[in-house]
């Protein structure tokens, strides 16, 4: 846990042009060494997650853990190492380069808040994937018809409904730069709607996940006070379960490391 969060840490300071200029050398070893051990963990992973039962042929195979979010979390965070050996567009391997803040995900693995938060998007996913269509849907329509309201008196500013998407996205977060507005009767009027549509649709969302987070706490503690075998991260009774103790203490055991 401590390597992922120096490696953060060194990320961004790297972007210092004098820390960079000055201690190079240093930060390149740290990023070899850190891409050594997290290369080395990632095979670790890929090579025992059959011994747990969920990937065990035939249901499962080191393919199927191998596209799970943790594990694509673990092939991001060592990809962007190995790349430039294979692509010579030295553009494309510096934006590469940025994609080692996302070794950050890591911690995922260690903390025990990032998976409450993981079971709630997994358990709100639905809700959470309607409220995203409705406002892709009103964004669209919302940068329809302010273009239409507005091109001819902005040409330069609405001058596509790709333009107006813009000031649709920073109407619905009720953000308001100020730099694209209105200035119709018909745009303020369409503006005014949008303004009060957003306040309500981007409220949904947290009340959704503080549902959430509701829903899954009362899961685990009604998991802790049931019989059975109980997964010490996320709270959920393991299903599958064998009749021989011994076997279930040794999955219990895979599932806490």
């Amino acid at each position: 846990m401590l390597l992922v969060v120096l490696n953060v840490v060194a990320v961004i300071m790297e972007t210092v042009q004098w820390l960079y200029s000055a201690y190079g050398p240093i930060f390149e070893a740290f990023n070899v060494f850190s891409i050594g051990i997290f290369t080395i963990e990632y095979i670790l992973r890929i090579w025992s997650c059959i011994e747990d039962p969920i990937y065990r042929a035939p249901q499962g195979n080191r393919l199927r853990f191998a596209i799970t979010p943790l594990a694509m979390v673990d092939l991001i965070a060592v990809l962007p190492f190995y790349l430039p050996f294979v692509i010579a567009d030295l553009r494309f391997v510096r934006a590469m380069r940025l994609f080692r803040l996302f070794r950050i995900l890591k911690l995922a693995h260690y903390s025990r808040a990032l998976q409450t938060f993981d079971d709630v998007l997994r358990l709100k996913k639905e809700e959470l994937g309607l409220m995203l269509f409705t406002i892709i849907v009103l964004l669209i329509t919302s940068a329809g018809l302010m273009y239409e309201a507005e091109h001819d008196a902005q040409p330069e500013a609405f001058a596509s409904i790709p333009d107006a998407m813009w000031w649709g996205i920073v109407t619905l977060a009720t953000v308001g730069y100020g730099d694209i507005y209105p200035i119709t009767p018909w745009g303020r009027l369409i503006g005014s709607v949008v303004v009060i549509l957003g306040i309500g649709l981007f409220a949904l969302p947290a009340g959704l996940l503080a549902m959430g987070f509701v829903q899954v706490q009362a899961q685990r503690k009604e998991a802790e006070h049931s019989p059975g075998l109980v997964c010490p991260y996320c709270g959920r009774q393991i299903e599958g379960r064998s009749r021989d103790p011994e076997e279930d203490g040794r999955i219990l055991e895979w599932r806490m490391r």
